[in-house]
């Protein structure tokens, strides 16, 4: 039998090309396979990063209302914190309103004396002076008011007085200090500057 050369080289070039054929299918069907992963994984993120941005956003809505919120907060406070000071001090002179008319002192008419050393003249420059004056027949006393006095607080109204003098240009007659507890040492050094002390305890 005759072998026909011819007719074997179209058949094995024909399962060449079917065998690429199907290699490059194969190929084919795992690129993809693989687009179709990758773009399901990107539409995930996207998605993700989507929710993720709606919530920082709403995050930081609510951050902005909350840091407006606290400030309104602040105001309010320190409002209220000024008016409780101003009623603290009434009531504590009340409270010792005895022992200050033995002094010679009416409570009622003690007045706040406020002063801003714009220039820095007699303190420093944009500081805040703050006493309690009481003025009768031409005598003039300071008075500073505490629920609780510590030594700075004796120290800070003994300097305060002498800059207060220098600015109404007049000697004070007495430097009181009135406070529910005083610690024992602001005591000690209230005595050693000459300053009346008036209280309820005193604190070791």
């Amino acid at each position: 039998m005759e072998l026909d050369w011819q007719r074997l080289e179209e058949v094995v070039t024909r399962a060449v090309l079917r065998a690429r054929s199907e290699e490059v299918k194969e190929v084919a069907d795992a690129v993809k396979l693989l687009a179709s992963y990758v773009r399901e994984g990107f539409e995930g993120t996207f998605k993700a990063l989507e929710e993720q941005s709606k919530l920082l956003e709403g995050h930081e809505r609510r951050l902005e209302e909350l840091t407006r919120a606290v400030g309104e907060l602040k105001v309010a406070v320190g409002s209220l914190g000024r008016r409780w000071g101003r009623d603290l001090e009434r009531a504590v002179l009340e409270l010792y309103r005895h022992a200050l008319e033995e002094r010679g002192i009416e409570p009622g008419r003690v007045e706040k004396f406020v002063y801003t050393d714009v220039d820095g003249r007699f303190y420093r420059s944009g500081a805040r002076i703050e006493v309690d004056v009481y003025i009768h027949d031409g005598k003039m006393y300071l008075v500073e008011v505490k629920s609780h006095a510590e030594l700075e607080d004796v120290e800070w109204f003994y300097e305060k007085a002498g800059i207060v003098e220098r600015i109404l240009g007049r000697k004070a007659e007495r430097l009181i200090i009135v406070a529910v507890d005083i610690d024992k040492e602001a005591l000690e050094r209230a005595r050693q500057l000459g300053i009346d002390a008036i209280y309820g305890a005193v604190v070791e």
